[in-house]
């Protein structure tokens, strides 16, 4: 399993961020091919510090590296990707690794 993890920076408008995401985005994203689970975190991010400089996490889960690779660069993938300047004012941070048992 391999993880593609989008962490959203703190927006100029948190309200339009939420709903624009919520309306827009998860539906253009769930769409990228080899997509396996789509997560959002709840509430505040913080780090054992206090809080942090994310608004929101979202890990989308694919197979391995090779179909986040894919899907990413497939035409709902880039749809998703070139979507992200519509509503992600703050910024926004993008890691891909693969998933193992500790």
């Amino acid at each position: 399993m391999a993880r593609l993890m989008v962490m959203y920076k703190t927006p100029t408008d948190a309200g339009a961020f939420d709903r624009y995401y919520a309306q827009t985005h998860i539906p253009l994203a769930k769409k990228i091919p080899g997509l396996r689970k789509y997560e959002i975190s709840q509430g505040a991010v913080a780090t054992p510090a206090g809080p942090a400089g994310y608004h929101l996490i979202a890990a989308l889960h694919f197979d391995d590296l090779a179909a986040i690779q894919q899907g990413v660069g497939s035409a709902q993938g880039q749809a998703a990707v070139n979507d992200l300047g519509n509503f992600a004012t703050g910024g926004v941070d993008i890691y891909m690794f693969e998933n193992r048992d500790a």
